[in-house]
C-alpha cells in the first residue's frame, strides 16, 4: 500500500528537484518526483501486508511516514493540492471487445496499474483515440470488421507493456534498488513518453519494403520534422500541420519534382479515376459527411478544415520535395549529393489537379537548421531514398504510420503501380457501403 502526496514542500533534502528514491529499512521507501508550479509528488510506502489501523490510511499518517523516511532531513508542506493511496497491482482484461464488435473496454476498465508517470491517464486517452477514429469509420459503414478488431490487438499489447514496466518498477521500489529503478525508466523511456507505444503488423500496419526504411516503421508514430509550406512560405512541423480530422494522410516524397513529373501525373489520374477504390471511398465519405457532418469546433477558425477536405473527407494528399530558393538551401546542407529545385521554377498549376486542390499540403523540404537533428524530413523519414525514386507514406488518422513503399521513377508503370498499391492497402480494411452509392446515384 502506497500513498501519493502532491504539494509544495519546505525541505533541506538536497535532491528534491531530481527524481529520487529514498530508502529506510525501518520505515520503508519514498519516491520523489518534481512537478509543475513548484510542486513535488511523493510516493510514500505504507509498508506491505494488511494495515492494522484505519488511521494508517490517512493523509496525516502518510505525511508523518514521509518525514521519518527522509530523516535526518526535514520535511514540511506549504500546501497539499491532492493526496490519495493505492495498492500495488497490475490487471489487464482478457478481451478489450466482444466478438460482435459492439462493446469495447478502454482505460481503467481494461487495464490498471500503479499511478506512476501519469500513464493511467495518458494510456487511457490513447485507448480512446485509437478507438474513436475506427468507430467513426465503422458507424459510417466505411470500415470492414478487421478495422475494429485491430483495436484490441493494438491497445492490449500496450497495456501489457505498461503492466510489465509497472511490475518491475514496483519491485525495484520495494527493494530500495535505485539503480535498477533508474535502468527500468531508461529502458522504458520511449513507452513512457508515448512515442514508444508501438503496434505490431496487422491489416492497417503493413511492412512493405520495410528493409529500405531508416526512420519510419509501420505501427509507429510519424517522426517530427520541419518543412516549409509552399503556399505561404511558413515553416511548419510536418507531423502536426495537417489537423486531425479522421482522415488518412498520403505523403508523396521525391527529391526533385522534375524527375517525378510523369509519376505524379499518372499516379494522380489513376487515383482520381472512377474505377479507383480511393475515388469510390471518397465519394461514399462525401455522402456520409453531408448526411452527418463533423461537429464544429472552436479551433476550426484557425485550422480551417475545408483546406484539407477539398479532395476527400477520407484522405489528405501531401507532397514533400526539396523545392526551395537556392539562398535558403545551400547544397552543402544535404546529406546526399542531390540538388534542390528552385521554387521560382515551379507553380502550383504545374502539378496535377489532385495536388493543385491539395495546395495547403505541398511542402518544401528546406528547413534542416530548425530540426533538432539538423536533418531534412526526407532524410529523417527515408534515409535511403535515391534521386531516381519516389516514396509514399500512408499515415493513419491517429498519426501512426500505416504503410510505406518506394518506386523507381525509371519504371514507366510506377505511377499506375503506386495507385494500385494504395487501392490494395486501403481495400484491406475499408469498404464502399452500398447504401452510399445509391444515395450518390439518386
Amino acid at each position: 500500500m502506497w500513498a501519493v502526496l502532491d504539494g509544495e514542500l519546505v525541505t533541506d533534502f538536497p535532491d528534491i528537484w531530481s527524481k529520487s528514491l529514498v530508502c529506510s529499512r525501518e520505515h520503508g521507501n519514498l519516491v520523489v518526483i518534481p512537478r509543475e508550479r513548484n510542486m513535488t509528488r511523493l510516493y510514500v510506502e505504507l509498508k506491505s501486508g494488511p494495515l492494522s489501523d484505519e488511521r494508517q490510511l490517512s493523509q496525516e499518517f502518510a505525511m508523518n511516514r514521509a518525514k521519518k523516511i527522509i530523516a535526518p532531513f526535514t520535511l514540511e508542506w506549504k500546501s497539499i493540492e491532492w493526496s490519495g493511496r493505492y495498492q500495488i497491482g497490475q490487471r489487464v482484461a482478457d478481451k478489450f471487445c466482444d466478438h460482435h464488435l459492439r462493446t469495447f473496454l478502454a482505460g481503467d476498465a481494461s487495464h490498471m496499474h500503479s499511478p506512476k508517470s501519469a500513464q493511467g491517464m495518458n494510456t487511457s486517452m490513447h485507448d480512446a483515440w485509437n478507438l474513436a477514429w475506427k468507430l467513426n469509420l465503422a458507424v459510417r459503414g466505411l470500415a470492414k470488421p478487421v478495422l475494429l478488431e485491430s483495436y484490441e490487438d493494438e491497445r492490449r499489447k500496450v497495456a501489457l507493456d505498461m503492466a510489465h514496466f509497472d511490475l518491475e518498477e514496483a519491485n525495484h521500489m520495494a527493494d530500495g534498488d535505485a539503480e535498477a529503478m533508474a535502468d527500468n525508466f531508461k529502458t522504458s523511456s520511449r513507452l513512457l513518453a508515448g512515442v514508444g507505444a508501438d503496434y505490431d503488423a496487422n491489416a492497417i500496419n503493413v511492412g512493405d519494403g520495410i528493409e529500405r526504411i531508416a526512420g519510419l516503421r509501420p505501427g509507429s508514430l510519424l517522426l517530427p520534422a520541419k518543412v516549409t509550406r509552399y503556399l505561404d512560405s511558413n515553416p511548419v512541423d510536418i507531423q502536426l500541420d495537417i489537423p486531425m480530422l479522421g482522415q488518412f494522410r498520403i505523403y508523396i516524397l521525391s527529391w526533385k519534382l522534375e524527375n517525378a513529373a510523369d509519376f505524379l501525373d499518372t499516379f494522380c489520374r489513376s487515383v482520381a479515376s472512377e474505377d479507383s477504390l480511393l475515388s469510390s471511398l471518397s465519394a461514399a465519405a462525401r455522402v456520409s459527411y453531408q448526411n452527418q457532418p463533423r461537429l464544429p469546433a472552436r479551433e476550426d477558425i484557425y485550422l480551417r478544415p475545408e483546406r484539407y477536405t477539398a479532395v476527400s473527407h477520407l484522405f489528405t494528399f501531401a507532397l514533400i520535395s526539396t523545392l526551395s530558393p537556392p539562398y535558403l538551401f545551400p547544397c552543402t546542407m544535404l546529406t546526399t549529393a542531390i540538388a534542390s529545385t528552385p521554387k521560382s521554377s515551379y507553380e502550383l498549376s504545374d502539378l496535377p489537379p489532385l495536388l493543385q486542390d491539395s495546395r495547403w499540403t505541398i511542402y518544401m523540404d528546406d528547413y534542416p537548421p530548425q530540426d533538432e537533428g539538423g536533418m531534412l524530413c526526407i532524410t529523417k523519414w527515408l534515409e535511403t531514398l535515391q534521386e531516381h525514386e519516389v516514396a509514399i507514406v500512408n499515415v493513419r488518422p491517429d498519426g501512426y504510420v500505416g504503410s510505406i513503399k518506394v518506386w523507381d521513377l525509371i519504371d514507366p508503370d510506377a505511377g499506375l503501380d503506386a495507385a494500385e498499391w494504395l487501392n490494395s492497402y486501403y481495400g484491406g480494411f475499408l469498404q464502399v457501403p452500398e447504401v452510399s452509392l445509391k444515395v450518390e446515384d439518386d
